[in-house]
């Protein structure tokens, strides 16, 4: 479990792919610390387990779906990479509950400068979409932030903007975020396990039907009988 709440920027040193697979080398000197073999890090808020490690670096497995549902797949050696540690019970929460488990990705439509902030619209999938709220929790790239405004529901094409304060642009690499980049988008737990609870009684609503119109229709006594029994 993570906050969202981004410890240093790091970098990718070596990709080694393997059939389907991957095995990243990371740099990164301040998670690295006090990290161990089996540990969880977050690398652009996708959960990664240390199976190797210098004082510098550490290396992580990533398997096919984790390629295949995060931006990961595209990433090259050099790439700059948010890195958080696992969460300490009894620390701050600075962010939210950030699990590491990406839901999906989205794409930047847009980017409005401030003075010193940045407002940064993003594409939002039609399974992401319902998921999403107006000033509701959004992980992008592993980075903890709060959605400034989305579409309206009757939109075909479905967006979220967040807003951008000078420290998270400088500290994070939402800063070098083009026109067109693709982000790892993780949405809030509360907001999945409501959807999921809600699908489940849904479903098995749409399957008792049936059977209840059957019996129904077997309590209710037909016109007919209704008619004998009034005239006998």
């Amino acid at each position: 479990m993570f906050t969202g709440i981004i410890e240093e920027l790091g970098s990718i040193e070596h990709i080694e792919h393997t059939n389907d697979a991957a095995r990243l080398t990371i740099r990164g000197p301040l998670v690295v610390d006090g990290a161990g073999h089996g540990d969880s890090i977050s690398v652009n808020g996708v959960c990664l387990t240390v199976v190797e490690q210098t004082p510098d670096t550490f290396t992580a497995d990533v398997m096919a779906q984790t390629l295949a549902m995060s931006t990961l797949s595209g990433a090259t050696e050099g790439s700059a990479v948010n890195l958080e540690r696992a969460a300490l019970v009894g620390g701050r929460l600075g962010g939210h509950l950030v699990q590491g488990h990406i839901d999906g990705t989205g794409t930047v439509l847009a980017i409005v400068p401030g003075d010193a902030w940045r407002v940064v619209r993003f594409t939002l999938g039609p399974a992401l979409a319902p998921l999403v709220v107006d000033k509701g929790s959004i992980a992008i790239d592993g980075v903890s932030l709060t959605v400034s405004n989305i579409s309206p529901a009757a939109e075909p094409e479905q967006w979220f903007e967040v807003s951008l304060i000078p420290e998270t642009l400088a500290a994070t690499t939402l800063g070098g975020l083009e026109i067109g980049d693709r982000v790892n988008l993780e949405t809030d737990i509360l907001a999945r396990h409501v959807e999921r609870m809600l699908a489940l009684a849904a479903s098995a609503a749409e399957r008792a039907a049936p059977a209840t119109r059957a019996a129904s229709e077997l309590s209710e006594p037909s016109a007919a009988s209704v008619v004998q029994r009034s005239t006998s």
